[in-house]
């Protein structure tokens, strides 16, 4: 007996921990939200802003990331924009996330904090109660700015820090290597957060060590470009050191030239704890069930590998051990119910 590879996949359960909600902004709601709040956007109509997304770079991505969420005002809006995304990722299969928001995109052009925030937290609570989708938020710092800004963020940040599950370090990779932000780290740490970092995406491995060594993260975003250190590889493997890779993120923004020279096999016959995720799939072509079955046929994972994906998306996320636990028992039932050989369609 055989089973469909996408109907395998989205009936697996499993968790996305790389996602930045402000990335899920499809140009459908974008308009919306512009109507909505009376901002004029700079594109006639939504097959323009979709012909926008041929971006080359990083740096070109991120320029229309930043004008895209000048649409987003009110708490209405990020409930909304957050619920949007959360219906995808059920239909998808996935059961658990645990989501970047750049509190400082918003701020810096006036946006209260709090209204990001309470936004963010009532779709959080709605996605529970009528999903079934749990989530953890992720505050992240944007590393082209100053670390004192950073700083300034955790301080008004204050009221809400029982609310987050971690801080992150997002945006332009290259020139800000992770020891820039060496001191706020110490702070997140010190208040007893998880702490994770974009490493080795377009920086170098250095940034991946910089991140291991000074910040001390729980956990690497993206983490590529770490397979050019032997040595890195053997640190990363021994300590089960969660990487949060996005094939169709890297396929966009040309960290691989093609889909089929993608690294995820490689990283896990090398025995690192890989695990898929969408980044910004509204400006990347897809969601997570198109990253887990695209990579899939692009790079041959078996069957064993897919549930292996899964499984490190649960040992890698930040939820209590009991609930690993009881999402690693669902997925291994699921295995054990759908024997058969997946075919590519």
């Amino acid at each position: 007996m055989s089973v469909s590879l996408s109907a395998f996949v989205r009936g697996l359960p499993k968790a996305e921990l790389h996602l930045h909600i402000e990335g899920t902004l499809e140009p459908e709601l974008m308009f919306e939200l512009a109507a909505r709040n009376g901002v004029a956007l700079p594109y006639a109509d939504i097959e323009a802003v979709r012909r926008a997304y041929d971006f080359a770079n990083l740096q070109e991505f991120l320029d229309l990331y930043y004008a895209g969420a000048q649409v987003l005002r009110t708490q209405r809006d990020f409930h909304d924009l957050a619920m949007a995304y959360f219906r995808r990722l059920h239909a998808d299969g996935g059961v658990h996330a645990e989501i970047f928001f750049d509190p400082q995109t918003h701020t810096e052009r006036g946006i209260p904090f709090a209204t990001v925030v309470e936004g963010l937290l009532s779709a959080i609570a709605e996605a529970e109660r009528t999903l079934g989708v749990t989530c953890g938020l992720i505050l992240s710092f944007l590393r082209h700015l100053s670390e004192e800004q950073a700083f300034e963020t955790l301080r008004e940040a204050e009221p809400w820090l029982d609310k987050f599950i971690g801080v992150g370090l997002d945006s332009s990779e290259l020139g800000h290597p992770p020891s820039k932000f060496a001191r706020v780290f110490a702070e997140v740490r010190r208040r007893g957060l998880k702490v994770l970092a974009h490493a080795g995406e377009e920086g170098p491995p250095e940034y991946v060590h910089e991140a291991l060594d000074i910040l001390h993260v729980d956990r690497i975003d993206h983490g590529n470009r770490a397979l050019e250190d032997a040595t890195l590889v053997t640190r990363l493997a021994r300590e089960g050191m969660t990487l949060t890779v996005c094939p169709l993120s890297n396929l966009k923004l040309c960290v691989v030239r093609d889909l089929h020279d993608h690294p995820m096999k490689r990283m896990l016959d090398l025995g690192l704890r890989a695990t898929i995720n969408s980044d910004d799939p509204a400006y990347f072509g897809g969601y997570l069930l198109a990253n887990y079955v695209e990579t899939a046929r692009a790079v041959n994972l078996s069957r064993y590998d897919l549930i292996q994906l899964a499984r490190n998306s649960f040992t890698g996320s930040f939820l209590p051990a009991a609930d690993v636990a009881r999402h690693l028992a669902e997925i291994d039932a699921y295995a054990a119910q759908n024997p058969g050989e997946l075919v590519a369609s």
